[in-house]
């Protein structure tokens, strides 16, 4: 099966563009805080220039229903991800496909993940750190992925770059991955080259296995 590649954190046309060239399958919007936290209008204006057939995911950490419902209408978003502390009823509250995202720190963080799962399309797994949803840097022990693909389909995150990506596909052989500060020069702003390499990490993967 081919791993999906969501790109999180785009700020500016170019690097959505740049990204779309590559093949990715996604493109990830922040609307929290974050350095790469974009306005509503801005991320509207580079989305209405991007060709169809594209996921355009919004990401967002315990915001009001009606602020989220307000920007994916303005901005045109088909998925929303969920960073936070939102519950299964909150997340049933759209009728977007959902991504729940987890932050791992060992087995005990996995023990949340069933709860939500005739509510979300995806669990995306990333890095705990204290203070910080989204965006470490850093990796977390795969096995406790592959543990946690008997609850639906895995988005792979957490200090995901081109030289690891490809081990950890191989290891953990998820639905998708997902990078944002692995294939940047500076935060908000992505680097070709890297996101060139990390494309085709993930493409020799999925060939290794086949």
């Amino acid at each position: 099966m081919r791993t999906r590649v969501k790109i999180c954190g785009i700020t500016n046309i170019e690097d959505a563009k740049a990204a779309i060239s590559l093949g990715v399958d996604a493109l990830g919007f922040i609307f929290a805080e974050s350095p790469r936290k974009i306005e509503p209008d801005k991320a509207r204006k580079i989305i209405l220039n991007l060709p169809p057939i594209i996921g355009i995911v919004g990401v967002f950490v315990d915001e009001k229903e009606e602020i989220v419902k307000e920007i994916a209408s303005h901005c045109g978003l088909n998925t929303l991800q969920f960073h936070g502390s939102e519950t299964p009823e909150y997340c049933n509250l759209f009728p977007h496909k959902i991504i729940k995202a987890f932050r791992i720190k060992d087995e005990m963080s996995l023990k949340e993940i069933p709860h939500y799962q005739r509510w979300a399309d995806a669990f995306l797994l990333d890095t705990y750190k204290k203070g910080i949803r989204g965006g470490t840097g850093r990796t977390f022990d795969w096995k406790l992925a592959i543990k946690s693909k008997k609850f639906g389909p895995i988005i792979l995150s957490g200090g995901l770059r081109p030289d690891n990506v490809k081990d950890a596909i191989l290891e953990v052989r998820p639905y998708g991955v997902d990078v944002g500060s692995g294939v940047e020069s500076l935060p908000g702003k992505k680097d070709y080259r890297l996101l060139e390499e990390f494309i085709t990490q993930v493409k020799e993967a999925d060939y290794a296995a086949g």
